[in-house]
């Protein structure tokens, strides 16, 4: 699984011209899913997302955990992210397929409502206009192969 997790002041997911959801102060992430993912790594990006200390404490420092910071989160899901870019055009064997990739995807959002953040989301498989004001810029590449083992 990977997240790209982005520090924001405001964020927001358009769709067919309408506005979908958007979020104040916090983090914008964009999930894509492998197709190796499960149900354990889900619950782990979403702990990690959860509790990255990347809010600035009152020396400047980042120091503070988003629930402390009073952060929102949007999540959509991004199956770009697995792209393979050996030749010019990307390849995208991967990414997870839907069946597996949508319920991976509730999960994270689920797991992060339960650690009790206001969670807002895109919608699964839409075309979506997604804007974001970044605040720093602060974005952090979180990919479970590196954080954890499949194994």
């Amino acid at each position: 699984m990977r997240a790209v997790v982005t520090r924001v002041l405001s964020a927001s997911v358009t769709i067919d011209g309408e506005k979908y959801s958007e979020i104040g102060k916090g983090f914008m992430v964009l999930l894509g899913v492998h197709r190796n993912d499960t149900k354990e790594i889900a619950v782990k990006i979403a702990d990690k997302i959860c509790g990255l200390r990347v809010f600035e404490d009152e020396n400047g420092k980042m120091n503070v955990n988003p629930k402390d910071a009073g952060a929102q989160i949007l999540i959509v899901s991004q199956f770009t992210l697995y792209a393979d870019c050996k030749s010019r055009r990307p390849g995208f064997t991967d990414a997870a397929r839907p069946e597996i990739s949508n319920p991976l995807y509730e999960l994270v959002v689920e797991e992060c409502r339960n650690r009790g953040f206001e969670v807002k989301t895109g919608v699964f498989g839409a075309y979506m206009k997604v804007e974001s004001i970044n605040d720093g810029p602060v974005t952090i590449l979180l990919d479970s192969d590196e954080l954890y083992s499949k194994g």
